[in-house]
């Protein structure tokens, strides 16, 4: 199965620095407005997802988690999970403290991949 979503070597460090800093995490990805349109961590369910939102992977046990409009929007696309130095626009997400930012950069899958794509969760 091809995974939906996957991060560097970097963003698996941050997150691992985070968890033991604040326990269980996740991460939700609006499409823009308030939540802004970079990935955002938070302790686990320290955001409440909406009715329709995908999970469309877990990295380092961690559930990644995207809104429904940005979900069909980029539906044929694989997420990598990097970081940056810097701040990003969501001034919420656990990383600001460290002067880091999450970001996604995207791929379209190809028609083999997305033959073969993991599963993904929809809150009802």
């Amino acid at each position: 199965m091809i995974k939906r979503i996957e991060a560097t070597e970097k963003a698996i460090e941050l997150i691992r620095l985070l968890r033991k800093q604040h326990g269980d995490l996740m991460f939700y990805q609006a499409g823009g407005c308030c939540e802004g349109t970079q990935p955002q961590c938070f302790e686990k369910g320290g955001f409440y997802q909406r009715m329709g939102d995908v999970c469309i992977g877990i990295i380092e046990n961690t559930e990644f988690w995207v809104d429904k409009d940005l979900f069909e929007y980029w539906k044929h696309a694989h997420f990598t999970l990097d970081v940056i130095d810097g701040f990003g626009a969501g001034g919420f997400s656990l990383e600001t403290p460290l002067k880091k930012t999450f970001r996604v950069e995207y791929r379209i899958f190809t028609p083999e991949e997305e033959a073969n794509l993991e599963p993904v969760t929809f809150i009802e």
